[in-house]
Protein backbone atom coordinates (compact mmCIF):
# COMPACT_ATOMS: atom_id res chain seq x y z
CA UNK A 1 0.00 0.00 0.00
CA UNK A 2 3.06 2.28 0.20
CA UNK A 3 4.92 4.38 -2.31
CA UNK A 4 3.66 7.41 -4.20
CA UNK A 5 1.16 5.40 -6.26
CA UNK A 6 0.39 2.31 -4.15
CA UNK A 7 -1.57 -0.59 -5.71
CA UNK A 8 -2.09 1.22 -9.04
CA UNK A 9 1.60 0.57 -9.76
CA UNK A 10 2.29 -2.52 -7.66
CA UNK A 11 -0.56 -4.70 -8.96
CA UNK A 12 0.36 -4.45 -12.67
CA UNK A 13 4.05 -4.84 -11.74
CA UNK A 14 3.26 -8.09 -9.94
CA UNK A 15 1.37 -9.38 -13.00
CA UNK A 16 4.33 -8.50 -15.26
CA UNK A 17 6.74 -10.30 -12.91
CA UNK A 18 4.52 -13.39 -12.83
CA UNK A 19 4.43 -13.41 -16.61
CA UNK A 20 8.23 -13.42 -16.80
CA UNK A 21 8.76 -16.14 -14.22
CA UNK A 22 6.48 -19.20 -14.34
CA UNK A 23 7.92 -20.50 -11.04
CA UNK A 24 7.06 -17.29 -9.15
CA UNK A 25 4.15 -16.81 -6.74
CA UNK A 26 3.23 -13.43 -5.25
CA UNK A 27 1.19 -12.45 -2.20
CA UNK A 28 -0.22 -8.92 -2.47
CA UNK A 29 -0.58 -7.46 1.04
CA UNK A 30 -2.91 -4.56 1.76
CA UNK A 31 -6.53 -3.42 1.72
CA UNK A 32 -8.19 -6.38 0.00
CA UNK A 33 -11.05 -4.34 -1.48
CA UNK A 34 -8.60 -1.89 -3.07
CA UNK A 35 -6.43 -4.71 -4.39
CA UNK A 36 -9.43 -6.52 -5.89
CA UNK A 37 -10.51 -3.32 -7.63
CA UNK A 38 -7.03 -2.93 -9.16
CA UNK A 39 -6.96 -6.56 -10.29
CA UNK A 40 -10.19 -6.00 -12.23
CA UNK A 41 -8.40 -3.32 -14.26
CA UNK A 42 -5.57 -5.69 -15.20
CA UNK A 43 -6.86 -8.96 -16.68
CA UNK A 44 -4.37 -11.81 -16.30
CA UNK A 45 -4.09 -15.58 -16.31
CA UNK A 46 -1.86 -15.85 -13.21
CA UNK A 47 -4.60 -16.15 -10.59
CA UNK A 48 -3.29 -19.49 -9.31
CA UNK A 49 0.04 -17.85 -8.47
CA UNK A 50 -1.36 -14.57 -7.12
CA UNK A 51 -3.02 -14.36 -3.72
CA UNK A 52 -4.16 -11.56 -1.41
CA UNK A 53 -3.53 -10.97 2.28
CA UNK A 54 -5.63 -8.31 3.97
CA UNK A 55 -3.96 -5.65 6.11
CA UNK A 56 -6.12 -3.04 7.82
CA UNK A 57 -3.44 -0.35 8.13
CA UNK A 58 -0.78 1.31 6.00
CA UNK A 59 2.36 3.26 6.87
CA UNK A 60 2.33 6.81 5.54
CA UNK A 61 5.38 8.01 3.60
CA UNK A 62 6.12 10.76 6.17
CA UNK A 63 5.39 8.66 9.26
CA UNK A 64 8.05 8.29 11.94
CA UNK A 65 9.62 4.79 11.93
CA UNK A 66 9.07 4.51 15.70
CA UNK A 67 5.35 5.29 15.31
CA UNK A 68 4.99 2.78 12.47
CA UNK A 69 6.71 0.11 14.54
CA UNK A 70 4.60 0.76 17.63
CA UNK A 71 1.15 1.56 16.25
CA UNK A 72 0.95 -0.05 12.80
CA UNK A 73 1.22 -3.75 13.61
CA UNK A 74 -1.35 -4.62 10.96
CA UNK A 75 0.13 -2.43 8.25
CA UNK A 76 0.77 -3.93 4.82
CA UNK A 77 4.50 -3.45 5.49
CA UNK A 78 4.47 -5.27 8.84
CA UNK A 79 2.26 -8.12 7.60
CA UNK A 80 4.48 -8.64 4.53
CA UNK A 81 7.65 -8.81 6.63
CA UNK A 82 5.92 -11.16 9.07
CA UNK A 83 5.23 -13.50 6.12
CA UNK A 84 8.98 -13.70 5.52
CA UNK A 85 9.64 -14.32 9.20
CA UNK A 86 7.06 -17.13 9.25
CA UNK A 87 8.44 -18.72 6.10
CA UNK A 88 5.27 -18.20 4.10
CA UNK A 89 7.16 -15.84 1.77
CA UNK A 90 10.83 -15.88 0.78
CA UNK A 91 11.16 -12.13 0.27
CA UNK A 92 9.36 -8.84 0.85
CA UNK A 93 9.31 -6.04 -1.74
CA UNK A 94 8.03 -2.62 -0.69
CA UNK A 95 7.91 0.91 -2.10
CA UNK A 96 6.93 2.34 1.27
CA UNK A 97 8.56 4.56 3.89
CA UNK A 98 12.27 3.62 3.90
CA UNK A 99 12.89 4.36 7.58
CA UNK A 100 9.83 2.40 8.67
CA UNK A 101 10.75 -0.50 6.40
CA UNK A 102 14.26 -0.69 7.82
CA UNK A 103 13.09 -0.39 11.43
CA UNK A 104 10.33 -2.96 11.00
CA UNK A 105 12.51 -5.42 9.08
CA UNK A 106 15.26 -5.18 11.65
CA UNK A 107 12.82 -5.64 14.53
CA UNK A 108 11.00 -8.61 13.00
CA UNK A 109 13.75 -10.43 11.11
CA UNK A 110 16.83 -9.43 13.16
CA UNK A 111 20.33 -9.07 11.75
CA UNK A 112 22.52 -11.98 10.75
CA UNK A 113 25.05 -13.26 13.33
CA UNK A 114 28.16 -11.10 13.17
CA UNK A 115 26.38 -8.19 11.45
CA UNK A 116 25.93 -5.08 13.59
CA UNK A 117 23.67 -3.09 11.26
CA UNK A 118 21.83 -3.72 7.98
CA UNK A 119 22.76 -1.54 5.01
CA UNK A 120 20.90 -0.32 1.94
CA UNK A 121 22.59 -1.22 -1.34
CA UNK A 122 21.84 -1.03 -5.03
CA UNK A 123 23.72 -0.98 -8.32
CA UNK A 124 24.48 2.13 -10.38
CA UNK A 125 25.35 2.31 -14.10
CA UNK A 126 28.94 2.80 -15.24
CA UNK A 127 30.81 3.90 -18.36
CA UNK A 128 31.64 0.25 -19.13
CA UNK A 129 28.83 -1.38 -21.18
CA UNK A 130 26.89 -4.00 -19.23
CA UNK A 131 28.76 -3.31 -15.99
CA UNK A 132 27.07 -1.94 -12.89
CA UNK A 133 28.67 -0.85 -9.61
CA UNK A 134 27.24 -1.83 -6.22
CA UNK A 135 27.26 0.91 -3.57
CA UNK A 136 26.52 0.63 0.17
CA UNK A 137 25.37 2.10 2.49
CA UNK A 138 22.89 4.44 0.81
CA UNK A 139 21.20 5.95 3.85
CA UNK A 140 20.38 3.42 6.55
CA UNK A 141 23.32 4.27 8.83
CA UNK A 142 24.44 7.88 9.06
CA UNK A 143 27.49 7.41 11.29
CA UNK A 144 29.12 4.00 11.75
CA UNK A 145 32.29 2.46 13.19
CA UNK A 146 35.10 1.02 11.08
CA UNK A 147 34.03 -2.52 11.97
CA UNK A 148 30.57 -1.86 10.56
CA UNK A 149 32.00 -0.45 7.32
CA UNK A 150 34.13 -3.58 7.09
CA UNK A 151 30.95 -5.68 7.40
CA UNK A 152 29.36 -3.62 4.61
CA UNK A 153 32.33 -4.52 2.41
CA UNK A 154 31.87 -8.23 3.14
CA UNK A 155 28.13 -8.08 2.40
CA UNK A 156 28.61 -6.04 -0.76
CA UNK A 157 31.21 -8.50 -2.00
CA UNK A 158 28.86 -11.45 -1.46
CA UNK A 159 26.02 -9.68 -3.28
CA UNK A 160 28.21 -8.69 -6.22
CA UNK A 161 29.39 -12.26 -6.54
CA UNK A 162 25.94 -13.81 -6.20
CA UNK A 163 23.56 -11.50 -8.06
CA UNK A 164 25.87 -9.27 -10.15
CA UNK A 165 27.87 -12.28 -11.43
CA UNK A 166 31.31 -10.90 -10.57
CA UNK A 167 33.77 -13.69 -9.76
CA UNK A 168 36.14 -11.75 -7.51
CA UNK A 169 34.59 -8.34 -6.79
CA UNK A 170 36.99 -5.43 -6.41
CA UNK A 171 36.15 -3.44 -3.27
CA UNK A 172 36.84 0.29 -3.01
CA UNK A 173 36.44 2.49 0.04
CA UNK A 174 34.90 5.88 -0.83
CA UNK A 175 37.14 8.72 0.31
CA UNK A 176 38.15 12.31 -0.47
CA UNK A 177 41.31 11.08 -2.22
CA UNK A 178 43.21 7.95 -3.14
CA UNK A 179 46.26 8.66 -0.95
CA UNK A 180 46.60 6.71 2.30
CA UNK A 181 47.01 9.89 4.38
CA UNK A 182 43.59 11.23 3.33
CA UNK A 183 40.22 10.67 4.98
CA UNK A 184 38.88 10.59 8.52
CA UNK A 185 39.96 8.12 11.18
CA UNK A 186 36.93 5.92 10.56
CA UNK A 187 37.85 5.39 6.90
CA UNK A 188 41.54 4.82 7.68
CA UNK A 189 40.71 2.16 10.28
CA UNK A 190 38.36 0.44 7.83
CA UNK A 191 41.19 0.33 5.28
CA UNK A 192 43.41 -1.42 7.82
CA UNK A 193 40.72 -4.06 8.45
CA UNK A 194 40.19 -4.64 4.73
CA UNK A 195 43.91 -4.95 4.07
CA UNK A 196 44.08 -7.74 6.65
CA UNK A 197 41.69 -9.88 4.58
CA UNK A 198 43.22 -10.39 1.14
CA UNK A 199 40.38 -12.72 0.08
CA UNK A 200 38.11 -9.66 -0.11
CA UNK A 201 40.09 -8.16 -3.03
CA UNK A 202 40.30 -4.67 -1.52
CA UNK A 203 41.84 -2.21 -4.03
CA UNK A 204 42.11 0.88 -1.79
CA UNK A 205 40.46 4.29 -1.63
CA UNK A 206 38.27 5.48 -4.50
CA UNK A 207 36.72 8.88 -5.17
CA UNK A 208 33.20 9.85 -6.23
CA UNK A 209 33.99 9.92 -9.94
CA UNK A 210 35.38 6.37 -9.70
CA UNK A 211 31.87 5.03 -9.01
CA UNK A 212 30.76 5.62 -12.60
CA UNK A 213 34.12 4.58 -14.06
CA UNK A 214 33.68 1.12 -12.49
CA UNK A 215 37.10 1.36 -10.83
CA UNK A 216 35.63 -0.95 -8.19
CA UNK A 217 32.77 -3.46 -8.35
CA UNK A 218 31.71 -2.59 -4.79
CA UNK A 219 32.00 0.90 -3.28
CA UNK A 220 31.72 1.13 0.51
CA UNK A 221 30.76 4.21 2.55
CA UNK A 222 28.52 5.24 5.43
CA UNK A 223 24.88 6.10 4.80
CA UNK A 224 25.39 9.88 4.97
CA UNK A 225 28.05 9.90 2.25
CA UNK A 226 26.29 7.24 0.17
CA UNK A 227 22.94 9.00 0.18
CA UNK A 228 24.49 12.34 -0.77
CA UNK A 229 26.41 10.67 -3.62
CA UNK A 230 23.26 8.93 -4.86
CA UNK A 231 21.05 12.02 -4.75
CA UNK A 232 23.76 14.19 -6.33
CA UNK A 233 24.11 11.74 -9.23
CA UNK A 234 20.33 11.64 -9.71
CA UNK A 235 20.21 15.44 -9.69
CA UNK A 236 23.08 15.67 -12.20
CA UNK A 237 21.28 13.28 -14.52
CA UNK A 238 18.11 15.40 -14.42
CA UNK A 239 20.15 18.59 -14.96
CA UNK A 240 21.83 17.20 -18.08
CA UNK A 241 18.43 16.08 -19.41
CA UNK A 242 17.04 19.57 -18.73
CA UNK A 243 19.87 21.31 -20.61
CA UNK A 244 19.61 18.93 -23.56
CA UNK A 245 15.86 19.48 -23.81
CA UNK A 246 16.31 23.24 -23.67
CA UNK A 247 19.02 23.13 -26.35
CA UNK A 248 16.97 20.98 -28.72
CA UNK A 249 13.80 23.03 -28.32
CA UNK A 250 15.49 26.45 -28.35
CA UNK A 251 15.83 26.91 -32.11
CA UNK A 252 15.02 25.40 -35.51
CA UNK A 253 18.60 24.05 -35.67
CA UNK A 254 18.16 22.39 -32.30
CA UNK A 255 14.93 20.72 -33.40
CA UNK A 256 16.60 19.45 -36.57
CA UNK A 257 19.51 18.11 -34.53
CA UNK A 258 17.05 16.37 -32.20
CA UNK A 259 15.61 14.47 -35.18
CA UNK A 260 19.11 13.40 -36.24
CA UNK A 261 20.43 12.30 -32.83
CA UNK A 262 17.09 11.22 -31.33
CA UNK A 263 17.72 7.46 -31.65
CA UNK A 264 21.15 7.82 -30.02
CA UNK A 265 19.71 9.82 -27.13
CA UNK A 266 17.00 7.21 -26.65
CA UNK A 267 19.69 4.55 -26.34
CA UNK A 268 21.61 6.61 -23.76
CA UNK A 269 18.44 7.30 -21.79
CA UNK A 270 17.62 3.59 -21.65
CA UNK A 271 21.08 2.78 -20.27
CA UNK A 272 20.78 5.45 -17.56
CA UNK A 273 17.09 4.92 -16.77
CA UNK A 274 16.71 4.62 -12.96
CA UNK A 275 13.87 2.13 -13.53
CA UNK A 276 16.42 -0.40 -14.77
CA UNK A 277 18.29 -0.18 -11.46
CA UNK A 278 15.29 -0.07 -9.13
CA UNK A 279 15.34 -2.40 -6.15
CA UNK A 280 17.67 -1.66 -3.24
CA UNK A 281 18.52 -4.48 -0.84
CA UNK A 282 18.25 -4.17 2.93
CA UNK A 283 21.26 -6.41 3.31
CA UNK A 284 22.41 -8.03 6.57
CA UNK A 285 18.99 -9.23 7.73
CA UNK A 286 17.86 -12.79 8.38
CA UNK A 287 15.58 -12.57 5.38
CA UNK A 288 15.33 -10.80 2.03
CA UNK A 289 13.78 -7.32 1.96
CA UNK A 290 13.90 -5.17 -1.20
CA UNK A 291 13.14 -1.44 -1.18
CA UNK A 292 11.69 0.01 -4.35
CA UNK A 293 11.85 3.74 -5.05
CA UNK A 294 8.66 5.39 -3.81
CA UNK A 295 7.95 7.00 -7.19
CA UNK A 296 8.70 3.81 -9.15
CA UNK A 297 6.68 2.97 -12.26
CA UNK A 298 5.22 -0.50 -12.78
CA UNK A 299 8.26 -1.45 -14.87
CA UNK A 300 10.61 -0.23 -12.15
CA UNK A 301 8.72 -2.09 -9.42
CA UNK A 302 8.79 -5.26 -11.53
CA UNK A 303 12.59 -4.88 -11.60
CA UNK A 304 12.57 -4.72 -7.79
CA UNK A 305 10.64 -8.00 -7.74
CA UNK A 306 13.26 -9.47 -10.09
CA UNK A 307 16.01 -8.42 -7.67
CA UNK A 308 14.17 -10.31 -4.91
CA UNK A 309 13.97 -13.39 -7.14
CA UNK A 310 17.71 -13.29 -7.81
CA UNK A 311 18.49 -13.06 -4.12
CA UNK A 312 16.19 -15.99 -3.38
CA UNK A 313 17.81 -18.10 -6.10
CA UNK A 314 21.30 -17.41 -4.76
CA UNK A 315 20.28 -17.65 -1.07
CA UNK A 316 22.00 -14.34 -0.34
CA UNK A 317 21.37 -14.20 3.47
CA UNK A 318 22.92 -17.64 3.93
CA UNK A 319 25.89 -16.70 1.74
CA UNK A 320 26.48 -13.57 3.79
CA UNK A 321 26.15 -15.52 7.02
CA UNK A 322 28.71 -18.08 5.81
CA UNK A 323 31.16 -15.39 4.68
CA UNK A 324 30.89 -13.35 7.87
CA UNK A 325 31.35 -16.50 9.98
CA UNK A 326 34.40 -17.49 7.93
CA UNK A 327 36.01 -14.07 8.40
CA UNK A 328 35.24 -13.92 12.11
CA UNK A 329 36.94 -17.27 12.59
CA UNK A 330 40.02 -16.34 10.53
Amino acid sequence: MGGDYGPSVIVPAAIVALGKRPELSIILVGDEAVLQEQLKKHPHDCSQRLSLRHASQKVEMDELPSAALRYKRDSSMRVAINLVKQGEAQACVSAGNTGALMATARFVLKTLPGVDRPAITTTLPSSIPGKAVRVLDLGANIDVAAQTLFQFAVMGSVLAQATDRVDKPKIGLLNVGEEEIKGNEQVKQTAILLNEHKELNYIGFVEGNDIFNATADVVVCDGFVGNVALKASEGTSRLVAHYLKAAFNGSIYGRLMKILVGPLLKNVKAKMDPASYNGASLVGLQGIVIKSHGSASSRAFANAIEEACLQIEHDVPQRIKNKVTQILQS
